[in-house]
């Protein structure tokens, strides 16, 4: 046979074609579809604060669908990047953010969050966004102070625009009750945990209980989840053995809503107080600041101090103190940052709650220099000051 590759191209091309009819047909192959990420994936950082962490994890892989980058403990490192690169008229939680936001740019963040708050702080997020591009970082800020004149839309705006513009938007709405939802899951576990923790039997139960559920609602991918996170948790505290006298020492914590709440913002406070046998409560929560909160009815059962907002959390802290009041708890903590100026308002209408109803009330200014000795020894005479009112009212 003449080899085929010297034979004219028509030639050729009629002998391919009978080849062709002769092949055995192809078998179909099923190959495994991988699924293509529609966006490139990027890193999305939130600033640290205190118990929410499994919440802004949730937030970020489950609506936003970009990896989430989970910060290690704040060290004194953190708190110093924080005061070197900032004004010393900016409030301390300003300081705490702004270091967490150049250890998650030095660990591969490419998105930072900022959701700021109801006070000046919602205004620290441009602020924070310039003097960190200032330091020669290159990043995309979410800052949800803007486009909040839109509300949720300009809030979708950004995201689709800044991370990611193919986000599924129904199942982002029914991720985002989850996501709200796992916020008010986290502070009523909480509200539990401060109540009883200071009463355990065996020293560390309660901390391990609060790991383990911290754990369960990081792997959480739904609704379902969170409940059943919530449910076995809530069990698990239940069960822990108690030696939880009658009537302990009663104190509720109220303040500017970073410091009251973070615990390295108010140097461990509930765990301190929870240390001496106290039963802690504290209304200062994303859940009742945020997801329940309703100003004008907050006013309302305050009527007899206030008749304006006050401002950012002062309403919250005012109704909060004489809540605490009236149910005859033994004291109240003011915990605020130096600088605060709606908690510096709120000082003279608390003492007025404390002339009314007998409650002693300790105000405690937090800036970077606060040291935990100085912290401890304040405490402590206020823990004794109330036993001791509480012995002579038996």
């Amino acid at each position: 046979m003449a080899d085929i590759l010297t034979l004219p191209q028509e030639a050729r091309s009629r002998i391919a074609v009978e080849l062709e009819k002769h092949r055995e047909p192809k078998m179909p192959t099923h190959r495994k579809k991988y699924k293509r990420d529609r966006h490139k994936r990027v890193k999305l950082a939130f600033f640290r604060y205190c118990y929410y962490d499994p919440a802004f994890k949730f937030f970020a892989e489950q609506v936003l669908d970009v990896d989430y980058l989970t910060l290690p403990e704040a060290t004194r490192r953190t708190t110093e990047i924080g005061e070197q690169n900032s004004t010393d008229y900016v409030c301390t939680p300003f300081k705490h953010i702004l270091g967490d936001y150049v250890e998650a740019l030095e660990a591969g963040a490419d998105i930072l969050v900022q959701f700021g708050g109801p006070c000046r702080l919602g205004y620290y997020g441009e602020l924070q966004e310039a003097i960190l591009r200032d330091m020669g970082y290159q990043f995309d800020m979410l800052n949800f102070s803007r486009g909040i004149e839109e509300g949720a839309i300009g809030w979708t705006k950004q995201c689709l625009k800044l991370v990611n513009p193919d986000i599924n938007i129904p199942h982002a709405v029914r991720q985002l009750a989850a996501t709200a939802n796992m916020a008010v899951k986290l502070d009523e576990a909480r509200d539990f945990y401060l109540a009883n923790a200071g009463f355990e039997r065996e020293r560390g139960a309660f901390k391990r209980a609060w790991a383990s559920y911290e754990d369960a609602l990081r792997a959480a991918t739904c609704d379902r989840d969170i409940n059943e996170a919530f449910r076995a948790a809530m069990d698990a505290m239940r069960a822990i053995p108690l030696d939880k006298p009658a009537d302990p020492v009663r104190i509720g914590v109220v303040g500017e809503m970073f410091t009251a709440i973070d615990e390295r913002s108010n140097l461990n406070l509930d765990e301190k107080l929870m240390g001496m046998g106290v039963e802690v409560h504290r209304m200062m929560n994303l859940t009742n600041r945020y997801v329940r909160y309703n100003e004008p009815n907050l006013r309302r059962g305050a009527a007899d101090y206030l008749t304006y907002d006050m401002g950012p959390t002062s309403t919250l802290t005012v109704v909060a103190a004489r809540k605490y009041a009236q149910e005859g708890f033994d004291g109240v903590v003011h915990a605020k940052s130096a600088g605060c100026t709606p908690e510096i308002d709120c000082m003279p209408v608390l003492q007025q709650v404390s002339a009314d109803f007998s409650m002693p009330i300790l105000y405690l200014t937090y800036d970077s220099q606060t040291s935990d000795t100085g912290l401890d020894t304040r405490l402590e005479a206020f823990y004794d000051m109330l036993s001791m009112k509480k012995e002579k009212t038996k």
